[in-house]
């Protein structure tokens, strides 16, 4: 009977050296992964401004000009893939476009909701256009604010990653 009762185990010492080395790793690995998640953010925007690029150019090449309707009648014909409206529920995280108009024809509002104000330098005309994209990617308070121009150059106008 005396081995039965005598069996090792672990001690409270030491799962709680495993407990604090598990939290270490979590402290340290989270803010890497949060960054992570915010760059594949970002790429979707570089994706759907490429997008409005391509089609401000097809609407200029037709009619002479670039527009600030990116959808509807007279538009570019772009939008958001699978666009329900704006908002919480879309499956796009930045809002795109120009600041002046309707939603749905002139910006799209994704999943984080960024207002159209942060769209203000967004402009489309006979010479050339900027389009916007704006979102806080890391939920820090702060837009992550990107634009594409008629040059193809995508600069960034507020820099959400940046430390």
């Amino acid at each position: 009977m005396r081995g039965f009762f005598n069996k090792q185990g672990f001690t409270l010492i030491e799962l709680m050296i495993v407990v604090a080395i598990v939290a270490f790793l979590s402290m340290v690995s989270v803010p890497s992964f949060m960054r992570y998640m915010a760059k594949a953010k970002r790429t979707e925007a570089y994706m759907n401004l490429g997008a409005i690029y391509t089609a401000e150019k097809m609407h200029w090449a037709e009619h002479g000009c670039y527009t600030e309707q990116l959808c509807g009648t007279n538009g570019a014909g772009w939008k958001p893939e699978n666009y329900s409206g704006g908002g919480s529920k879309e499956r796009f995280y930045y809002t795109y476009g120009f600041a002046q108009g309707k939603e749905g024809e002139h910006y799209f509002t994704g999943k984080l909701g960024a207002s159209i104000k942060a769209l203000p330098n967004a402009k489309a005309d006979q010479s050339g256009f900027l389009a916007i994209a704006a979102a806080d990617i890391d939920g820090d308070g702060k837009l992550d604010v990107i634009g594409i121009n008629d040059k193809h150059e995508i600069v960034i106008l507020q820099d959400d990653l940046a430390d």
